[in-house]
């Protein structure tokens, strides 16, 4: 176990460098280009965000040929919760962060829920896909709609690249994993109570009971 740990340790060295990269290098490089540009500043934060989504996020995908156990992948999602909070707090990382919303805080902690919930059912893709459907759906969904509409809204057009998506992502554990991925597609398009309750929320956690359900009927 210990071994496998220590495995798991390094292997998670350039994950958290890309991470790294892209979170504090790469995307305030990006903002402060589109901004020099006459890119609205809220146009720029919300494309950053959806390319963390993305780039960042969407390494949730290799977890399952990645590490050999849940330790790393779960504690890397926890220090990344810690972490986006602390900013919060502490001095907001103006090229991705809004002082309106803490979406991104939904983001990793329902990563590391996934996880969780799919180590614990002796299945880490349950986990993976929902939050791949949230990081790499939702992602292609939202810059959908910063190009046509330049501002945070919703629309079926930025669903529609996004069913594209997680079909193609839920292909991966066949049918269960195909209907979980148009579920995502769909509640994505809703957010409830005000906005309390995001996408970031919704769309793991509906397409997780989704794929849970079909798959247990379809394979028992």
């Amino acid at each position: 176990m210990m071994e496998a740990v220590l495995g798991d340790l390094l292997t998670a060295v350039p994950v958290v460098l890309w991470v790294s990269f892209v979170v504090f290098v790469l995307t305030k490089k990006l903002y402060h280009y589109m901004v020099s540009r006459g890119v609205p500043e809220n146009v720029a934060v919300y494309y950053n965000r959806k390319i963390i989504h993305i780039t960042a996020g969407g390494l949730v995908l290799s977890v399952p040929y990645l590490f050999q156990t849940p330790l790393v992948p779960l504690g890397l999602t926890l220090a990344l919760t810690a972490l986006l909070l602390f900013k919060r707090k502490k001095g907001r990382m103006y090229w991705f962060q809004t002082d309106d919303n803490d979406y991104e805080v939904h983001f990793t902690a329902m990563t590391f829920v996934m996880l969780a919930l799919g180590y614990a059912l002796g299945n880490v893709w349950y986990g993976v896909l929902p939050a791949a459907f949230m990081a790499i759906g939702d992602g292609v969904t939202g810059i959908i709609r910063n190009y046509m509409f330049r501002r945070r809204t919703k629309s079926w057009w930025g669903n529609l690249g996004m069913l594209a998506v997680c079909v193609a992502i839920g292909s991966l554990a066949g049918a269960p994993g195909i209907a979980a991925g148009v579920a995502a597609s769909i509640v994505e398009r809703y957010e409830f109570l005000n906005g309390k309750i995001d996408d970031n929320i919704t769309v793991p956690l509906v397409s997780f009971a989704v794929l849970v359900a079909l798959d247990k009927l379809l394979n028992p």
